[in-house]
């Protein structure tokens, strides 16, 4: 499973979780940190990635859209990387449930 992160999340995130979650990238090395959420959105699709992001945006466009990209919609408020990661560290198994499950478009994480 490979995440996206949006420029909304740091660049540390892809190295940090590689481990979990190998071939992960950001929006910002791949040329994507100004892009507008439609274009990130056909970039996931075209590459087979998860678009991981704090924005609501990506919801709406798996409920507009459907999916593939799924997306990973964190809700937590102001928080650091280091958070961020925890929570993907404590939650890996219901990420990669939630990328298996073919009726799933988003998964909120908290």
């Amino acid at each position: 499973m490979k995440l996206l992160f949006d420029h909304n999340l740091s660049p540390k995130l892809a190295i940090k979780l590689a481990d979990l979650f190998p071939g992960s990238d950001h929006v910002f090395p791949l040329g994507l940190d100004h892009a507008d959420d439609r274009t990130i959105w056909q970039y996931a699709k075209e590459n087979g990635y998860s678009i991981v992001s704090k924005d609501a945006d990506y919801n709406a466009l798996s409920v507009l859209w459907g999916f593939p990209p799924k997306v990973v919609w964190i809700l937590s408020g102001n928080c650091t990387t280091a958070d961020i990661e925890c929570l993907f560290r404590d939650r890996s198994a219901d990420v990669i449930s939630f990328y298996e499950n073919n009726e799933a478009g988003t998964l909120a994480l908290r």
